[in-house]
């Protein structure tokens, strides 16, 4: 298959997350944090749960962002489960792409990127994978000078040099009271501490013993009872409650008995809904919902409404981007739904939400090549906390759906799951006993794809060759695997055995009825970048619009991106280097909208090479600087391909002679200390210096050429009504048209349309 497609998972980790509610009090313990940071690199918040680690920790990135000079980076570990991925929420975190080298460690990877950075990451929830967080922080402060780490945890790393800010709960006398004052005027508008209610407020953050978890979920009760109400009800229950919930610190036993409190306050559904979405990872939205948690206890038409009131209650987090809500838990909270559930009750849970997600993989894999791809990437890279769980459960319970879910969708690194990753689950798979000998053939295949691409093609040999023998009578298996052969042999030089391979390879796909257009497609790319460098450039072009054609026909647009790409390498192998800067140039803004942090160096090596044709050297210095960078934190350098290596040489060659050597060196290195966005806008852009023609790169690039008319009327101010009209369609339809504009645009709402396709213009 095509090398292509990674990118970072966008809710783990990454821009420092946006809170809806005012930050109150910890003015001293802020100060406290930048003074630590500001002279030590390693400084860790503890305390028990719900004391106010995580919005202490983000608040102190917003302030010291201008502080760093490459930034502040939030990397959410509470959904991880593996320590050993830890690394990659890291790279999912800094948004770099993933670091995908079976035989260098992924700490070397991140090093070699953040090495000459001025940065701060922030770790929050250190304390399930303590060990695995201590060590990876270790290594990287060992290796770089000036990275800075502040991570939030129930237990101290115990690190050389680690400074510790212990988080004590919120005075009840002041702060304490400010925070119930500003959370409870969220519910109740106009809500202030006055005379007449300073005690009620006084006895329920003393009740609470001033953890800010405990207040809020206590202030949501405010909907329904007067603030006199809710201080006699907690002070009345809360030392029952306390007595029902687990043993441990006394402000972490209070802190369960405002949960165990505010359970009590919900009706049954509520309760029943509480327990069982703690199944999730990473977050849910309303049909994963209503497939996990729904039964005869708990009828699908109320999880909607129950959903909407633990809203209410705080329990649940809402959170909507582009057009589409999803629900976290913060983890106190989920730890304490999961302990409400019987194991009978846990296992049935975890089977189920592993059947669900075996349909959300299975549904993704069935309509992968259509216009539905950006909302299938999406909602793959959302849920993949989710994808992980249940791969883990599985591995136990059920290991030929582990080998279905990791090896059917073989574009699971267009949805945000490293290649590194992707190989690693596949491995894990392969462990299993008993796999049926079809499944078996499926994830050897895939692994031996992931290796090719990366270029160690001596482990991907007897990988691919198993595969081959293991299910000879399963046409696609057989086809899947021989194109990993070709495209194995083509990088290796041995281009009539490639020839031959991928060619039995497509003729094994066309003989299967209503084979998924992705897989056939695939290899056509792989024969005309075959023929390309053959100097068969004819044939190629006839690839390449072959799959341009089928894509653009039902609105497909990350295989586009190859074909794209391979009209790119026509056009520098024909010495048509304007038209090679426009198509390599356009496939980079269709990538950059799947983070294909794989893909994305084979079009700014593309970019580079036409550049360098067009005598612009220093441009092709900045951009070769930089994909060689992406290519090494992947595998080898241009698939370990000693002829793709010849052909950047001698671009190399004769950018080197116009620019001088040391003008060239300088412009590698500044290309190679780009991050993907900075080196994504150089890429894009005109570059000053020329009179091209500027590509199709920005927001109309993603979008069918009926969506763009869509588009063009949404800019005029017209109403859905108004547009199925004009454009005769039907409403139904032109809703349709609007969602994928928004979800492919990534915007909220239709009137951000405008000023996306005016940027896109500029």
């Amino acid at each position: 298959m095509l090398a292509g497609g990674l990118g970072p998972a966008p809710v783990v980790g990454g821009a420092v997350p946006e809170f809806v509610t005012e930050f109150v009090g910890r003015r001293a313990e802020l100060r406290e944090l930048r003074e630590l940071l500001g002279s030590h690199r390693v400084v860790t918040v503890i305390g028990v749960g719900g004391v106010g680690k995580t919005r202490l920790a983000v608040q102190t990135a917003v302030e010291l962002r201008r502080g760093f000079a490459d930034g502040v980076r939030v990397v959410e570990l509470a959904s991880l489960r593996n320590p050993a991925l830890l690394p990659q929420a890291v790279f999912d975190g800094l948004g770099l792409g993933h670091r995908d080298q079976p035989d260098r460690s992924a700490v070397d990877a991140l090093v070699e990127y953040v090495r000459t950075r001025h940065l701060l990451i922030v770790l929050d929830n250190c304390e399930h994978v303590l060990e695995a967080a201590a060590r990876f922080v270790d290594d990287v402060l060992h290796a770089t000078s000036r990275v800075h780490f502040l991570a939030t945890s129930r237990e101290v790393l115990n690190l050389p040099g680690e400074r510790i800010t212990v988080l004590h709960p919120l005075s009840t006398k002041g702060p304490a009271t400010d925070l119930f004052e500003s959370r409870a005027r969220d519910v109740v508008p106009g809500f202030t501490v006055d005379d007449s209610n300073r005690a009620a407020v006084q006895r329920v953050c003393e009740r609470l013993d001033g953890l800010p978890l405990a207040i809020e979920l206590a202030c949501a009760r405010l909907r329904v009872l007067s603030v006199h109400e809710l201080a006699d009800r907690l002070s009345d229950g809360i030392d029952l409650l306390s007595t029902r919930v687990r043993a441990g610190p006394e402000r972490h036993r209070n802190l369960q008995a405002a949960m165990a409190w505010s359970h009590e306050l919900c009706t049954r559904e509520q309760q029943l809904l509480w327990a069982r979405v703690s199944v999730f990872a990473g977050g849910f939205d309303t049909r994963a919902a209503e497939a996990v948690c729904a039964d005869d206890e708990l009828p699908v038409a109320e999880v909607l409404d129950c959903l909407y009131d633990l809203v209410g209650k705080s329990i649940l987090q809402r959170e909507e981007s582009r057009g589409r809500v999803r629900f976290r838990v913060l983890e106190t909270i989920r730890e304490f739904g999961q302990a409400l559930l019987s194991p009978e009750e846990s296992e049935r849970l975890h089977r189920r939400h592993l059947e669900w997600c075996a349909g959300l993989v299975t549904e993704s894999v069935r309509r992968w090549f259509s216009d539905d791809q950006f909302a299938i990437s999406e909602r793959l890279r959302a849920n993949l906390a989710n994808v992980r769980t249940a791969l883990e459960t599985a591995l136990e319970w059920s290991p030929d759906t582990a080998a279905e879910l990791v090896s059917a969708p073989w574009f699971l690194w267009a949805c945000g799951l490293s290649a590194r990753e992707h190989a690693m689950w596949l491995a894990r798979a392969l462990e299993t006993p008993d796999l049926v000998p079809e499944r078996r053939a499926a994830v050897l295949g895939a692994l031996g794809l992931v290796r090719t691409m990366q270029g160690y093609q001596e482990a991907a040999d007897p990988i691919v060759a198993e595969a081959l023998a293991l299910h000879p009578d399963d046409p696609v298996a057989v086809a899947f695997a021989l194109d990993a052969q070709g495209l194995g042999a083509f990088f290796c030089g041995d281009h009539p055995e490639a020839e031959r391979l991928l060619t039995e390879s497509l003729a094994r796909y066309e003989s299967v009825r209503g084979i998924r257009e992705d897989l056939p497609c695939a290899v056509r790319v792989h024969l005309g970048m075959l023929c390309c460098f053959d100097g068969r450039t004819a044939q190629a072009q006839e690839f390449f619009d072959d799959v341009r054609a089928r894509c653009e026909q039902v609105g497909e647009r990350w295989m586009l991106s190859y074909a794209v790409f391979g009209q790119g390498l026509v056009a520098v192998t024909e010495e048509r280097y304007t038209d090679a800067i426009a198509l390599a140039r356009e496939s980079l803004g269709l990538k950059r909208h799947f983070e294909d942090s794989v893909g994305t160096p084979l079009a700014v090596e593309l970019l580079g090479w036409a550049e360098a044709g067009a005598d612009s050297a220093e441009r092709f210095a900045v951009l070769i600087g930089a994909s060689s960078v992406l290519w090494r934190a992947f595998g080898q350098q241009l698939y370990g391909s000693a002829q793709w290596m010849a052909r950047r040489e001698r671009f190399a060659t004769r950018a080197r002679s116009g620019l001088g050597n040391a003008a060239f060196e300088s412009a590698m290195r500044r290309g190679a200390a780009m991050g993907v966005p900075e080196l994504l806008d150089f890429a894009l852009s005109d570059g000053g210096g020329t009179d091209r023609e500027p590509a199709d790169t920005g927001a109309l690039a993603v979008l069918s050429r009926r969506e763009r008319e869509v588009a063009r009327h949404l800019v005029a101010g017209r109403t859905n009504r108004q547009i199925a009209e004009a454009l005769v369609l039907s409403h139904r339809t032109v809703e349709g048209h609007v969602e994928h504009i928004l979800q492919k645009l990534r915007l909220d709402n239709r009137s951000q349309v405008a000023a996306a396709l005016v940027s896109s213009q500029t």
